[in-house]
């Protein structure tokens, strides 16, 4: 039996839940599904460049658990790029930070 997920730490609310090929109506599209924590990952490690282990710290995991949760995040959005697919974002096993500034604009 597995043992139960730990609630991931994110900065950010997620602004939009989907992505998809321009010009194909969404009915019309298989979905690959992103979990929020593993948008987060792409964000701490390709946008704000922090190494696995600082992210890992941010996001409260280890960081064994963040490599996972970056690759399986690669794995489904080259899935959906590849082979046109929409891409839904879900929150799931994650809690919002309170209090966090925004390091671009500093706002709350």
């Amino acid at each position: 039996m597995p043992r139960k997920k730990i609630p991931r730490n994110l900065k950010a609310s997620i602004a939009v839940t989907y992505f998809k090929p321009q010009g194909v109506c969404l009915k019309h599209l298989d979905t690959v599904t992103l979990q929020a924590d593993e948008l987060e990952a792409i964000k701490l490690h390709d946008v704000d460049k922090l190494s696995h282990t600082d992210a890992a710290t941010q996001m409260g995991i280890s960081q064994p658990t963040f490599g996972r949760i970056l690759n399986s995040a690669y794995t489904k959005m080259s899935t959906a790029l590849y082979y046109g697919k929409a891409i839904a974002i879900q929150a799931s096993h994650s809690r919002m930070l309170k209090n966090h500034t925004c390091s671009t604009c500093k706002k709350l």
